[in-house]
């Protein structure tokens, strides 16, 4: 079972909170933005750009668009087209709900001295060019996991 699967608070609260959660944490900037696939919330925190995408799940796909039976696709029965939008903001509600909890975990675990601001949102620090380390180191980490050397910082392979 997912995190806030059942939950009944809306998208927009979900942000609020995030939003109200960096302002209270020493924030100095909020965006978020939208389209049809994901979401995004940026924000500028102790001299760091940090981004966060949220990939949304597609209105089209079958767990939306087919009755389910004990966790199986039921091709032949669709549902009705309300039905179907509701399952799809339910699914959407979960996600903002889970992005909700994970950014307070780690504003807390900074706040609390468990980990420095770096390492909790390290990967979603925003470089100049606009990718965050994690788009420009992830493939340094596959790299040297094959190659059992090191790469240095400055080999982007992204």
């Amino acid at each position: 079972m997912r995190y806030a699967q059942n939950t009944s608070v809306s998208v927009e609260k979900s942000e609020g909170e995030i939003k109200n959660l960096l302002i209270r944490y020493g924030a100095s900037q909020f965006a978020s933005a939208w389209s049809s696939n994901k979401a995004m919330i940026r924000f500028k925190a102790q001299n760091r750009l940090i981004q966060f995408v949220l990939p949304l799940p597609d209105p089209k796909e079958d767990q939306f668009v087919y009755c389910t039976r004990k966790g199986v696709v039921q091709k032949d029965r669709p549902r009705e087209d309300s039905w179907a939008h509701e399952l799809w903001e339910q699914a959407c509600r979960q996600r903002w709900r889970a992005l909700a909890l994970a950014i307070k975990a780690k504003l807390e675990a900074v706040e609390s001295g468990i980990a420095t601001f770096e390492e909790e949102f390290y990967a979603h620090i925003v470089m100049p060019g606009g990718k965050t380390l994690f788009e420009l180191t992830k493939k340094n980490v596959a790299l040297a996991y094959e190659s059992g050397k090191i790469p240095t910082l400055l080999e982007f392979k992204g």
